[in-house]
């Protein structure tokens, strides 16, 4: 549509001389509210997967937020194993940040690494010292999605969007939630509070399902308490 504006304004310009004689509105591009996984799908795809280095993966990226690209690229140096955190360094717009680290996923990380044995990148290929490559993350989270039988269509990124989305939903505040996921612009973080409304006017009350009974059958990275241990995280390493 705008090529097309763009193309009669030429026209009337060049063409007609007559530049001011149409006015032209530009429509507005569209903005599509990011999909999220239930604790509960979430909890189904984490509990499909056996392998410890693809388990480590997901509950990584669901865990901390990450993106795909930053999964890839982490190191074994990135781990802060004293105050169970993970640094994630030049990610979008170059920056480094620290992101939370929940016990069950360093457990899953530890568990992996004892295995594995990496030594420069956390996740390599197997048959060079290169990283994973963002297809083969993707290839592990899609297999995981229909074993786990989750109809939705979506990329490993809902990984992140459900990790916002979770923390909102127990009371994080917003402004955390963005340094936690790198944003630059509030307004990219605020997109998770209108998912949330969009989300909660049809779906159970927070807790009707909730952490704890999700807890019980495969402890999510979070708790009903998840609030109180993000903040304990952030007073650790300010």
């Amino acid at each position: 549509m705008n090529q097309t504006i763009s193309a009669l304004r030429f026209y009337c310009k060049h063409v007609l001389h007559h530049p001011t004689e149409i006015q032209f509105i530009r429509p507005k591009k569209q903005t599509k509210l990011p999909q999220v996984l239930s604790e509960k799908e979430v909890a189904q795809l984490l509990k499909s997967v056996t392998n410890p280095k693809h388990k480590a993966i997901l509950f990584l990226t669901y865990s901390s937020g990450l993106r795909v690209s930053e999964v890839v690229r982490l190191r074994c140096s990135d781990l802060d194993i004293e105050r169970q955190t993970l640094i994630v360094r030049q990610g979008k717009g170059q920056k480094d940040r620290r992101t939370i680290l929940s016990s069950l996923a360093w457990d899953m990380v530890q568990k992996y690494v004892t295995e594995y044995r990496p030594t420069r990148w956390l996740f390599p290929e197997q048959s060079s010292d290169r990283h994973l490559t963002e297809r083969s993350v993707q290839k592990v989270f899609e297999e995981a999605r229909q074993r786990a039988d989750i109809v939705k269509k979506v990329s490993i990124h809902v990984l992140r969007h459900s990790f916002a989305t979770h923390l909102l939903e127990n009371g994080t505040d917003l402004r955390y939630i963005q340094e936690l996921l790198g944003h630059t612009s509030a307004r990219t973080t605020q997109r998770y509070t209108h998912e949330y409304e969009k989300y909660s006017a049809y779906s159970e009350p927070a807790g009707s399902f909730g952490f704890g009974r999700l807890n019980a059958s495969i402890n999510l990275p979070f708790s009903p308490n998840s609030s109180s241990q993000i903040l304990h995280h952030r007073l650790s390493y300010t």
